[in-house]
């Protein structure tokens, strides 16, 4: 087993924190490194391998083997709509399933990495079932899973109808390529800009507060949320109506918002251990967004955050921006009443 004191360090409560700090990608840096780039772009790991790599492998199988035609999909029929149901939901229970028996019921590398020791919670009013998983569990697949699948649905029959741009891949290899590329980033972008409005205190008290119930998130957390946020969350796909695009990349964008948060955030690990090999899940600046609620509205590669204020790259200096914060937003509170 990996000794997770060799990247990160815990605190008196248990909890683990990486010494590695959150960063944006180096494309924003000064000066401009073209190495630095390449190796982020290239490197092993890095923004393609593994998980660009990994997701979009995914779409192309479920484009190429499990959605139906483009003929088929013209019109709005129960029966590939259920298909279309149905395969989401094994894909869900695939990688939800997986990921916690394996993290938190077999236990596989412990809590190597973990960022906060406590198991799931349990007996908890605030939860359906009393069961933070449980509940987790029944937003995800009775509302998350059915609203993502509805997204692609039209997604797919709007491209079929030339309601969205599509473009063939033989007639532009290239520029359908750097989409898969950019699909990520752009989701972020988006991500962040949702994320803002559903820190509202009108939207927060009435959908988004069911997602931050998860104050020590596992991976059944990461589609956790009201069903109105499931809407908004995946409104993503809808730039095709501009942007030119082929249908694979409605599945991608979708399947990677749909299972994303699972692996990335959520997971309430920093690293997954397969044997030696030790991979990165990204996922400390969401946690730590899950724990202050007001900082980190998006992942760190796109430096919205940093721009907005509300960046949280893990070190003690901003947390001391962080509370700085609080302390002058509850000052101005208490002024106007």
């Amino acid at each position: 087993m990996i000794d997770d004191s060799q990247y990160g360090s815990r605190d008196k409560r248990g909890h683990w924190k990486p010494f590695k700090l959150s960063s944006n990608i180096p494309f924003f840096d000064w000066p401009f490194s073209i190495t630095k780039n390449l190796k982020w772009l290239l490197g092993i790991p890095g923004y393609i391998f593994p998980w660009t790599f990994f997701y979009g492998s995914i779409a192309v199988l479920l484009w190429v083997y499990f959605t139906p035609s483009l003929e088929t999909m013209k019109t709005f029929q129960l029966g590939w709509i259920s298909y279309l149901l149905i395969r989401n939901l094994i894909i869900m229970l695939i990688c939800g399933t997986a990921l916690h028996f394996l993290l938190y019921i077999k236990k596989t590398q412990g809590d190597a990495f973990k960022f906060n020791p406590s198991p799931m919670s349990k007996n908890n009013k605030n939860f359906f079932f009393r069961d933070q998983t449980k509940d987790n569990i029944f937003w995800t697949l009775c509302s998350g899973v059915p609203i993502w699948t509805a997204f692609e649905v039209f997604s797919l029959w709007a491209f079929a109808n030339g309601y969205f741009i599509g473009l063939e891949w033989i007639d532009h290899p290239i520029y359908l390529g750097l989409t898969f590329l950019i699909i990520p980033l752009f989701r972020e972008v988006h991500f962040y800009f949702v994320h803002r409005l559903l820190h509202t205190p009108l939207l927060y008290n009435f959908c988004h507060h069911v997602h931050h119930k998860n104050v020590n998130p596992g991976p059944w957390s990461g589609l956790s949320m009201h069903w109105f946020e499931h809407v908004l969350y995946f409104t993503g796909t809808l730039i095709h109506f501009i942007i030119p695009a082929h249908p694979v990349h409605a599945v991608f964008q979708l399947l990677h918002a749909a299972i994303g948060p699972l692996f990335h955030g959520h997971i309430g690990f920093d690293s997954i251990v397969i044997g030696k090999t030790k991979i990165d899940t990204h996922s400390h600046a969401h946690y730590l967004h899950h724990k202050y609620f007001e900082c980190n509205y998006a992942d760190g590669a796109i430096p919205l955050d940093k721009l907005f204020g509300t960046f949280h790259n893990g070190s003690e200096e901003a947390q001391e921006k962080m509370m700085a914060r609080y302390k002058l937003r509850s000052k101005k509170m208490r002024s106007t009443t």
